[in-house]
């Protein structure tokens, strides 16, 4: 490349100047664009000699180019990170602070208070197969949770494969994180679950969040102090009464149903006392199958599982009356069940802001 171009290019001083030096150079009507455009008219033996050389030269001065640009683009970055300063005292404006969703701070409430008892967090795919949402907890083909009323079905993406399903509750993290992890596992898993359903108490998509414990010498007698130290943390209350119903549910046996105490207060039932009951969560011993089913050993290994809806917690907690303004989006209801950024849940300090 001759020195006059090298030294167009060196000259640039801004970004704007080396873009007019780039279309006078590689251009439509640019210098060297001219020379590529001769070629045409040269004979083979001339054309021959000379395109190599026109060739080198664009890619000359277009590397030539491309390094002045990154040399002015680091010029003007570090021009401006030692001119400019954002002050970190300025107050926040008036209005412009968020709140956090009561789902979110309950979501934040339950792994403060499971991770203190040991418990890590466990997570799965909102898109499951049906092997995990559903065979592999133990409920064959023709139970009634796989009718099309409950479950979401998704299209499958071939003619060979299975239907997909959002999924029904956040019971096959369970399987999943045995899988992973083998035995002994404390894991609680919340999340987005689907149902076909919407009403005051149901909405066709809401928040669960599940408890799995796997390892010897498992009893009900663990199930129950472990639900018990959790809804007393929750709910703030040394009060707290638990009553356990025998139940059904396929990948647990024995299977309990476990009701709260509730009392009125203010005009209002709240979580505490005995003059009521209220179903809070379903629960019991992990099914052998189930066990069997995420390659463990039944015979050696034991455990327990719990589950319930985390949105439902949060009305309990909260004074909530309606499940569906959750996600309504209605900004005044935000504002009034909201937290603040800073009400981080501590259990030293409070689990409930």
């Amino acid at each position: 490349m001759s020195d006059a171009m090298l030294d167009k290019i060196a000259a640039a001083a801004s970004l704007q100047e080396l873009d007019g030096v780039r279309v006078a150079l590689l251009g439509k009507s640019g210098e060297i664009t001219a020379r590529l455009k001769s070629l045409g008219a040269m004979d083979a033996e001339t054309r021959a000699a000379e395109a190599p050389r026109v060739h080198a030269l664009r890619e000359q001065a277009a590397a030539a180019i491309a390094e002045r640009k990154a040399a002015l683009e680091n010029a003007e970055l570090e021009r401006k990170l030692a001119t400019e300063r954002v002050d970190l005292s300025l107050p926040i404006e008036p209005g412009s602070q968020g709140t956090v969703h009561p789902v979110s701070q309950v979501m934040d409430e339950l792994a403060e208070i499971f991770a203190d008892l040991g418990f890590s967090v466990a997570e799965g795919p909102e898109i499951e197969t049906q092997w995990y949402n559903f065979t592999a907890l133990n409920m064959p083909e023709n139970h009634p949770a796989r009718a099309m009323q409950d479950t979401f079905y998704l299209e499958p993406r071939t003619e060979d494969e299975e239907p997909r399903v959002l999924r029904t509750h956040t019971s096959p993290v369970q399987i999943r994180a045995m899988e992973a992890h083998g035995a002994p596992i404390y894991a609680i898993a919340p999340g987005r679950v689907y149902r076909s359903d919407s009403d005051a108490t149901h909405t066709p998509m809401f928040h669960q969040i599940e408890g799995l414990v796997i390892d010897r010498a498992i009893t009900l007698g663990h199930l129950k102090w472990t639900l018990e130290t959790f809804l007393k943390a929750f709910f703030e209350r040394d009060d707290v009464v638990l009553r356990m119903r025998p139940s059904y549910f396929p990948f647990t046996e024995p299977s309990a149903e476990v009701d709260v105490g509730w009392s009125m207060e203010k005009g209002r039932r709240v979580v505490g006392g005995q003059e009521g009951w209220m179903e809070v969560l379903g629960s019991g011993m992990v099914h052998p199958r189930v066990i069997a089913n995420a390659g463990l050993d039944p015979d050696e290994w034991q455990g327990f599982a719990f589950g319930t809806g985390v949105d439902r917690l949060a009305m309990l907690k909260y004074g909530m009356d309606d499940l569906r303004a959750f996600f309504d989006g209605d900004i005044r209801w935000l504002r009034h069940y909201g937290f603040r950024a800073l009400d981080v849940p501590t259990l030293s300090g409070g689990v409930g802001a």
